[in-house]
């Protein structure tokens, strides 16, 4: 998602078959086995037969407290590098989730910095998410996939989880890399470091200035973000991709806070030459330049795609993953990796928003056919697939706001065919800005769906 855009099981439950002595089954030390072994055994002595059917006059003596039911199986262990305690740390400091603040960290620094961030949140929260979250529950079918695809996102997982809270996977796409996760603590070490002598005395840990100026363009981007509901692409080629903290991650990690999850793992990973995922080895990362060293580009490079997993508390996980990948054709026919990835998802649903209108152009028409190709549900502003392409692949379109001409020149092509679609249209009242709203500044939002 940006303001312009550069081309570039839990295994289900094991059936428990174990072996109940109160139900005969195999190993059952109470009830003969119908086997060769018992075959022409000689028959029971009168007098034990006597003493069975005394006992079985007695009432049976039952079990107050029945056995408990043997407990479920681990889930499978995850492979790659686990960066948990990493995103846990980035959670509580970067995003302000409701979490105790880690150790070491100057508690002035953070408060100063959480301060701008929660006001932020809450504002978002109440000014957006309360107006949007009514309007997606009843709009979005119930038998929707659970399986988003949002591309252009940038770092904007907030939006997706307003409008799929259900969702069990959701897969954003941007130029961004989701960022080093390593920084944070390395930056406030390099402000604390210090020679410890035997009389020294402890001390509150340090402010880093460092620290301080990269906290400083997390909330500038992030509030940005939450007041217009995009992201400008030149702001955040500096936030993310030369950024000194993983602004990208950090971006989702706040949305968790906002929409009330918790942080279950992070992981990162590539994708093989078929797509599938690859999640960065102990030794990979170890590879990796120095946290403190000033290749910020290439380290985050390295460290671009995010997988994090979370949860409502008690809830079931749900899966976020971000891919750093430029979407126009011709980064896509020389590493179709990406592709191949999100095909074999199967039917999706989808959303995209202030995407530059590129989805119109011809050159980012293998992203634009692939989400022709494979989903049912669509949200977007005029910066999705217009009716031009849409109706002809089977999909009918449900119109809110108004629009009349795209605000930035990018959509000068594709005006024509929105425009003709709003008029036909009913007038649908929306209450909220859903990306980017036209040159009148009117909100605008539509809905594309396959025809049964």
């Amino acid at each position: 998602m940006r303001h312009l855009m550069l081309v570039a099981a839990l295994l289900p439950f094991s059936a428990c078959h174990g072996n109940d002595p109160a139900k005969g089954g195999a190993g059952s030390a109470t009830t003969p086995q119908t086997t060769p072994s018992n075959v022409g055994s000689p028959k029971p002595d009168p007098a034990a037969a006597g003493s069975a059917v005394v006992a079985a006059d007695k009432p049976p003596v039952v079990d107050a407290k029945p056995a408990a039911p043997p407990a479920p199986p681990a889930p499978p262990a995850l492979e790659g590098h686990d960066f948990t305690a990493m995103g846990r740390e980035l959670f509580a400091i970067g995003a302000c989730g409701e979490v105790a603040t880690p150790e070491g960290y100057s508690a002035q620094m953070i408060a100063k910095h959480c301060k701008v961030i929660r006001a932020a949140q809450e504002d978002y929260a109440n000014q957006w998410v309360k107006l949007a979250r009514p309007f997606f529950a009843e709009k979005v079918p119930a038998n929707v996939p659970k399986r988003v695809v949002y591309p252009f996102a940038g770092g904007d997982l907030s939006t997706a989880l307003t409008v799929y809270p259900d969702a069990d996977e959701i897969t954003t796409m941007s130029l961004e890399p989701a960022g080093d996760p390593r920084t944070l603590d390395a930056l406030n070490r390099a402000a604390n470091a210090r020679v410890v002598g035997k009389s020294a005395k402890p001390s509150e840990p340090r402010s880093s200035a460092a620290l301080d100026r990269a906290l400083g363009t997390v909330e500038k981007e992030l509030r940005f973000l939450y007041r217009v509901n995009f992201s400008n692409t030149l702001n955040m080629i500096d936030a993310m991709r030369g950024g000194a903290l993983p602004t990208q991650l950090i971006f989702g990690l706040s949305a968790l806070k906002v929409h009330g999850y918790e942080l279950v793992s992070l992981r990162y990973f590539t994708l093989d030459e078929a797509g599938t995922i690859h999640y960065l080895s102990d030794d990979e990362v170890a590879a990796a330049p120095d946290a403190t060293s000033e290749q910020k580009e290439k380290r985050n490079r390295i460290f671009a795609n995010a997988e994090v997993r979370f949860q409502k508390p008690g809830g079931r996980v749900q899966i976020y993953r971000h891919i750093q990948q430029n979407l126009d054709n011709d980064h896509l026919k020389a590493d179709p990796r990406v592709i191949k990835h999100l095909e074999a998802k199967g039917t999706v649903a989808a959303m995209t928003k202030a995407a530059s209108y590129l989805l119109s152009w011809e050159s980012f028409s293998i992203m634009r056919d692939y989400l022709m190709g494979h989903v049912t549900w669509m949200v977007s502003d005029a910066t999705g697939i217009a009716p031009k392409w849409g109706k002809a692949a089977g999909f009918e379109y449900e119109t809110y706001g108004g629009f009349t001409e795209p605000h930035i020149p990018a959509g000068n092509d594709i005006a024509r065919s929105w425009r003709t679609e709003f008029a036909v249209q009913p007038k649908r009242e929306l209450k909220f800005r859903f990306g980017y709203y036209d040159k009148r500044i009117v909100d605008h939002l539509i809905i594309m769906m396959k025809k049964s």
